[in-house]
């Protein structure tokens, strides 16, 4: 099948690989444009424009596409049977989504119509879903509310990590669009009951704030690294918890409770963080990093 593919992170992948390896005719791949990354910021493709480049294929790399008609033309000009978006980044006009002939197709990682939106894995995590999935569906203007070619169920075992389950999905969404593309299933509406959203994360959704649960903390800490990571503020700095576990404890939220690693009270139970990051330095266990850095009796509340 002639097909353009349009996507950017990692996430994105294993679906090209699996597009080109199972022998469909990707005639364009589109990406997020080059940016600078790392210590030294220079310029840096993004994962799906350096797999296209492995692979040969033609990469597209528009800042922007909802009024370039030069850029809706060379799409159309492509003479696609679909088009295949999984993370792309930007939106599609209805010029591009109605270009192919058996239009877009998107990989979203959540089973719809349970967050739509930016960020389906963090927020299958942080609320503690018993599972997530992919769904396979043909886009149309709405945020992902197009019809469902298919979706399949991962079940979400408890201490479930974002790095985790995005793995587990990337490599479920490649397989389930190979299956979509051979069997070109019926489109069926979502439902109208269900639909929650997941808007763009930000820094601030990763501060911790000692108030809420213990439990919810912990969903949060696993839902929010590696990006924008969970943290707390103390001394002026925002300190990162990479690792942390419930644990039992009852006191003021933010109290420093006696006990192995850093045991924080909550507004109900406590949190044990494990493994934290200060600014600037390396990750360490909670305590080697409580041996030369002293959090006194309590940690702040968000103000």
């Amino acid at each position: 099948m002639r097909l353009a593919f349009m996507g950017s992170p990692d996430f994105a992948v294993p679906a090209l690989r699996a597009l080109h390896a199972a022998g469909h005719e990707v005639a364009a791949v589109y990406c997020q444009p080059p940016r600078p990354a790392g210590r030294g910021q220079l310029e840096a493709p993004c994962p799906v424009h350096r797999a296209a480049l492995e692979l040969g294929l033609e990469v597209r790399t528009p800042a922007r596409l909802r009024r370039d008609e030069a850029a809706h033309a060379a799409f159309r000009a492509l003479g696609l049977e679909v088009a295949v978006v999984a993370a792309y980044g930007l939106l599609l006009p209805p010029a591009m989504l109605e270009a192919p002939a058996l239009g877009c197709w998107n990989i979203h990682a959540s089973l719809l119509p349970r967050w739509r939106g930016a960020a389906p894995i963090q927020a299958a995590i942080l609320h503690g879903d018993a599972e997530s999935g992919v769904t396979i569906m043909r886009m149309e203007e709405g945020l992902d509310t197009g019809p469902m070619l298919l979706r399949e169920a991962v079940a979400l075992p408890p201490r479930a990590t974002t790095p985790w389950l995005h793995d587990q999905l990337s490599d479920l969404g490649a397989r389930l669009l190979l299956e979509a593309l051979a069997a070109r299933p019926p489109a069926v509406p979502q439902p109208e009951a269900g639909v929650t959203y997941a808007p763009k994360l930000a820094k601030a959704d990763g501060l911790l704030d000692w108030r809420a649960d213990a439990a919810a903390l912990d969903r949060r800490v696993r839902a929010m690294n590696p990006w924008p990571g969970a943290h707390f503020l103390h001394a002026g700095e925002a300190v990162r918890v990479l690792e942390a576990v419930p644990a039992e404890g009852a006191a003021p939220p933010g109290t420093v409770l006696p006990g192995p690693g850093l045991t924080v009270a909550c507004g109900a139970g406590a949190l044990r963080l494990t493994r934290l990051q200060r600014p600037g330095r390396p990750a360490m266990d909670a305590d080697a990093l409580r041996r030369g850095f002293d959090f006194g009796p309590c940690l702040a509340t968000p103000s």
